[in-house]
C-alpha cells in the first residue's frame, strides 16, 4: 500500500473547523480577561460551550488521525524539521485536549457550572476549592499562551512550506492535492 499523498477529506474538514473554532476561542479569551468587556457574562456563556465542543473535535481528530495514514513530509526535508514537526503537533494535539479540560476543572474548582445548553450541565470533575480554582485558573491562562505560540509556528512552518520550500505540504491540508515527491536520487 502507497502512502496518501494529502490527508483525509474528514481530517481536513476537522482541521479547519478547529482552527476557526480556536482562534475564536482564543479571541474571546483575551475578551473576557479582567472581566473589561460589557459583554463579559455572554462571552464567558460562550467560551464554556464552545471549549466543551473544541475539546470533543480534538478528540475525534485524534482518533481520525491515528486510524488513517498521513502523508509522509518530503523526502528531502532535514531529519531535524521532521522530528520537530511530530514534536509540535504532539504538543499541539496535548494542548488542544488539555487546555478545555483545565477550564472545565476551573470551573467546577470555582463551583461555576459548565452550560452546553441552558438546561444541559456538565458535571464538576473536581471538587469545589477556591485554591485549586486560582492554580488552575493561572495553569489555563498559561496554556492559552502556549497553545497561541503554538498556533503561530504551526502557521509560520505552513506559509514556509507553501512559500518557501513549495513542496505541497500546506496543500495537502487544503486542497488535498498532496505532497510533491522528488525522483530518486535528488
Amino acid at each position: 500500500m502507497t502512502a496518501p499523498t494529502h490527508f483525509a477529506p474528514l481530517l481536513r474538514v476537522i482541521h479547519w473547523l478547529m482552527a476557526i473554532l480556536l482562534l475564536a476561542m482564543l479571541f474571546i479569551g483575551i475578551s473576557m480577561v479582567g472581566d473589561l468587556s460589557p459583554r463579559h457574562d455572554a462571552l464567558v456563556a460562550l467560551h464554556k460551550p464552545l471549549g466543551i465542543a473544541l475539546l470533543a473535535l480534538a478528540l475525534v481528530r485524534l482518533a481520525v488521525r491515528l486510524a488513517r495514514p498521513l502523508p509522509p513530509l518530503p523526502a528531502d526535508m532535514p531529519s531535524w524539521q521532521q522530528r520537530l514537526a511530530k514534536l509540535s503537533h504532539l504538543l499541539l494535539y496535548a494542548l488542544m485536549i488539555a487546555l478545555p479540560l483545565v477550564g472545565w476543572a476551573m470551573q467546577s474548582a470555582g463551583g461555576y457550572p459548565v452550560a452546553l445548553h441552558e438546561r444541559l450541565l456538565l458535571p464538576p470533575i473536581v471538587p469545589h476549592d477556591a485554591q485549586l480554582y486560582a492554580a488552575l485558573r493561572l495553569a489555563h491562562t498559561v496554556l492559552a499562551y502556549l497553545l497561541f505560540i503554538g498556533i503561530l509556528a504551526h502557521l509560520a512552518a505552513a506559509l514556509y512550506h507553501a512559500l518557501i520550500r513549495r513542496d505541497g505540504v500546506l496543500s495537502s491540508m487544503t486542497t488535498g492535492t498532496g505532497i510533491r515527491r522528488l525522483p530518486d536520487g535528488q
